[in-house]
């Protein structure tokens, strides 16, 4: 049997048309598959890191990501299809929107898949896979429930913990195929101490660069170093147990990092996201990729990289001909989404390479503070008046090529190129929300039965308990 993942004409193409660029540096040859043809598969995954890492340009001290970095894949135009944490992990997880999955909230307040089948532990588990979970997984109250054939033990969601929970297992040399999904708190709030002078850090672009937000950003990179530090370590356990030549690693996190105008937001500093694939074959080059993907692609990619079929229920699209030199693009477009997170926020958004287009389908014009985790960078904003400020519009439009950090809304612009843009965007927005069945059509979204959710006036996510039952919490 021919694998995909072992190129016949490699994968690197040069030119202003191509979508993946080489770096210096060599990896060995593509390992041969196990006897039964399938590649194992590590999928890392972090809390709230957007981008903000080591090999995105940050100063963000983050080693062994940039090891696995230069040892495969990185991708700088990767993003999150609903930047909130379960709806983000459920549609990386089940290839396709989040509130077609029925992920339209976090799963400790009531939220869960329509149909728990459709993630891809299920399908690995038909061509041999064993489904193994290591810490944070968020797509379930009960992790049970998933369906994985093993959960291991630790004792925090720290990578501190989970890793070498992760380690014993790989120590054992498993001898069939295994999807291994290690999830780490990090770097979530809260953050520890940080170790790192803040006089010398520069706080994330939506913020502005004083003592309050450098000292945040400090404690960010606290935690960015302990979630390395669990890579690390399972990069090298991988390795010692003669694994890595035969093991895929999936290497991303759900969404932006939890500052103000990050996380949660449709923004790309809410929706952008790391992502870098390692392995073998075309995943064994060092290269870069500035092509536009969305994390609903991964789930096709893989079953390509395995010569295995696509479920039906799959909406992404497979950036495998994008390695393999097959192809110079994958999308014309991408769409994210907010539903619910600590309270009801209903907006949709679709991006090109040039325009992103956001809508609110409700008539609030200040920010939902719930959905923004508290910290040092959201107490400055809040005592210079954010909560009363309007900052919030039906509708936005940005031209990505000359305002990338998305502050100057053309929405109501006369210039041609951005009224054909928001013609062409609406009309996207439209089609797309149509053809997934989108529950935002029929109005306001309603809260499943037993779910919980605090209202958008509240200051602070920390007040969520006092709508949550104690039988609940």
């Amino acid at each position: 049997m021919k694998f995909l993942l072992q190129s016949r004409r490699g994968f690197i193409k040069t030119g202003a048309a191509a979508t993946i660029a080489s770096s210096a540096g060599t990896f060995p040859a593509p390992a041969t598959p196990r006897d039964n043809g399938r590649y194992n598969i590590i999928y890392l995954h972090s809390h709230d890191s957007g981008r903000y890492l080591q090999p995105y340009g940050h100063s963000v001290p983050t080693p062994n990501l940039q090891r696995l970095a230069r040892q495969g894949v990185l991708f700088r135009n990767m993003h999150s299809a609903a930047p909130t944490c379960s709806p983000s992990r459920a549609a990386l997880l089940t290839g396709q929107s989040a509130h077609a999955s029925g992920m339209l909230g976090l799963a400790h307040l009531g939220w869960g898949l329509h149909d728990y089948k459709q993630h891809i532990v299920h399908t690995l588990r038909t061509y041999g896979y064993t489904s193994v979970l290591a810490g944070v997984q968020h797509v379930a109250a009960d992790p049970k429930v998933i369906g994985y054939e093993q959960i291991l033990p630790h004792a925090t969601t720290s990578a501190k913990d989970v890793a070498p929970a992760a380690v014993d297992y790989l120590k054992g040399r498993p001898q069939t195929p295994f999807f291994l999904d290690i999830g780490f708190f990090e770097t979530h709030r809260e953050f520890p101490s940080p170790v790192d002078n803040p006089d010398y850090i520069q706080p994330p672009a939506p913020l502005p660069d004083n003592s309050e937000t450098r000292r945040d950003m400090a404690g960010f990179h606290a935690s960015a170093r302990v979630l390395d530090k669990g890579i690390g370590v399972i990069l090298n356990a991988l390795e010692d147990a003669g694994l890595r030549k035969n093991t895929i690693i999936v290497s991303t996190t759900d969404h932006g990092i939890a500052f103000p105008d990050m996380k949660c937001s449709l923004r790309d500093s809410g929706t952008g996201v790391s992502m870098i694939l390692s392995g073998p074959g075309v995943f064994s080059k060092p290269a870069v990729s500035d092509a536009l993907l969305s994390q609903i692609d991964l789930f096709p990619t893989l079953c390509d990289a395995l010569e295995i079929p696509k479920p039906a229920w799959l909406t992404g699209r497979s950036f495998l001909p994008l390695l393999l030199g097959t192809q110079t693009s994958t999308n014309d477009a991408i769409f994210a989404e907010v539903n619910y997170h600590a309270a009801y926020e209903p907006k949709r958004s679709v991006r090109t390479a040039r325009w992103k287009y956001i809508r609110h389908f409700d008539d609030r014009h200040q920010v939902v503070l719930p959905n923004c985790d508290d910290g040092p960078s959201k107490s400055y904003w809040l005592a210079n008046q954010w909560k009363a400020t309007e900052v919030v519009a039906h509708e936005e439009l940005y031209d990505l090529v000359f305002d990338p950090n998305e502050q100057r809304s053309l929405i109501d612009s006369n210039q041609p190129d951005a009224r054909g843009a928001l013609v062409d965007l609406r009309q996207r927005l439209d089609k797309w929300m149509k053809d997934t069945r989108d529950p935002l059509l029929d109005g306001p979204i309603p809260l499943p039965a037993g779910a919980h959710i605090m209202p958008q006036d509240a200051e602070s996510p920390k007040e969520l308990s006092q709508y949550v039952p104690k039988t609940f919490r």
